[in-house]
């Protein structure tokens, strides 16, 4: 069984159909970047992945439970806040902007969900946060606020917050877009290990180069539909669709 998958997908915004009926699977241990121009949906499937959109038809799984349903009595319910982010535990997503609390330093900010949503013993999550915190490359950061990071060790701290409740799923939502060029790289590197690793990623990303170097597949999304899928050689190097063609055209 894939670890996500995705039938049938539309999610509208008032008279404005975002999504239009997105199939997509996702396996253990691979890695998706969904490309496409803005407003192509790549953000709303994500967080519809997450829950943290409703769809308003189709059907998501994440390892072969319904995203955002309960089964009872052969009818599916929709889950109750408090249900929906309990679910949420198992998938982690990183956003553009880094959302760290501003008033916590990084080692709290990755403790923040293992101590409070999980109910975890204290001391032993702070010995596991120092470990992520130097699997990203902020060991030495572990002090020091948000406001005293730059953007790039701000995203790197988002991620190893996500990492810290065990994901089975990583959600990835152009986390690069809000950095200077200059930051970029770095994020990109933790994101390259975690998929050297075996982490399950769906990437949502204008970063051509990386999709090309650790992407396993790419989805190319246009007006909320799936317009080509395949390796990346196959849909960067030689795309089928015109529409596929005229993007990269422009983006390389």
């Amino acid at each position: 069984m894939a670890l996500v998958e995705a039938v049938g997908v539309r999610k509208s915004f008032g008279h404005t159909e975002v999504l239009k009926g997105i199939d997509l699977e996702v396996e253990r241990g691979e890695v998706v970047c969904l490309l496409g121009p803005s407003g192509a949906g790549k953000s709303t499937f994500l967080r519809c992945v997450n829950h943290l959109e409703t769809i308003d038809a189709g059907r998501i799984w994440v390892d072969g439970v319904p995203v955002g349903f309960r089964s009872a009595n052969g009818k599916l319910y929709e889950l109750r806040e408090r249900e929906a982010a309990h679910q949420r535990r198992d998938v982690g997503m990183v956003f553009q902007r880094f959302n760290l609390f501003p008033h916590r330093t990084a080692l709290e900010n990755v403790m923040e969900g293992p101590v409070q949503v999980l109910g975890r013993d204290r001391a032993e999550v702070r010995a596991e946060a120092l470990a992520l915190l130097e699997r990203v490359g902020l060991a030495e950061k572990a002090s020091s606020y948000p406001a005293q990071l730059s953007g790039g060790q701000q995203q790197r701290v988002a991620i190893a917050r996500a990492l810290a409740m065990k994901p089975k799923l990583m959600l990835f939502d152009e986390p690069t877009s809000a950095l200077d060029p200059e930051l970029v790289g770095e994020v990109l590197d933790v994101m390259t290990s975690l998929a050297r690793e075996g982490m399950t990623m769906i990437v949502v990303t204008h970063e051509i180069g990386f999709a090309r170097s650790v992407a396993d597949r790419v989805v190319f999304l246009v007006d909320g539909a799936v317009v080509e899928t395949g390796s990346p050689a196959d849909v960067l190097d030689n795309p089928r669709q015109p529409r596929t063609r005229q993007f990269l055209a422009k983006v390389l």
